[in-house]
């Protein structure tokens, strides 16, 4: 995030994206080192400048697992504090299908991309990078699927 010009101080909140990969009763995860310890997510990441959020979530999950998907549903918005660096997240998660697999490099900090249960994913406990990584599985789970066209895209050259 590029600092405020002084005497113009702008908010802004970190908008990431995740995804929720499934093949049957697996889950798609990261695991990745965080400030020096081990964690677990979706794939997942920031927004780029001038990138659509499916696209983002698109990206993310190649560069993190190698593994392209096509992105289905939007899951959930949620909006929480970090505890990492206590600033404000938005985050859109995503529901996708697997197409494919890549071997190839990991984004850095990435340690492996792994398939888990939900409830091998439960028992990582505070290895979890954050909360919504259950919290919007669960919403999965549950049936929280939303159509992709509720987005709207108005960036130019960029598909949803």
């Amino acid at each position: 995030m590029m600092p405020s010009p002084p005497g113009n101080d702008v908010w802004r909140p970190h908008v990431t994206v995740a995804t929720i990969v499934h093949d049957g009763e697996r889950f798609l995860m990261v695991e990745e080192r965080v400030n020096g310890k081990i964690a677990y997510n979706q794939p997942a990441g920031h927004l780029d400048e001038g990138e659509c959020l499916t696209a983002a979530a698109r990206r993310e999950t190649v560069e993190e697992t190698g593994w392209t998907v096509e992105v289905e549903h939007l899951v959930a918005i949620d909006q929480w504090r970090s505890h990492e660096h206590g600033d404000q997240v938005l985050r859109f998660t995503f529901a996708a299908r697997a197409l494919g697999h890549d071997d190839r490099p990991l984004d850095a900090g990435i340690e492996r991309a792994l398939w888990l249960t939900r409830a091998q994913i439960g028992a990582l406990g505070a290895q979890l990078r954050s909360p919504l990584v259950e919290s919007s599985i669960d919403k999965w789970l549950s049936g929280s699927r939303l159509p992709l066209s509720i987005i709207g895209n108005l960036l130019p050259g960029q598909p949803g």
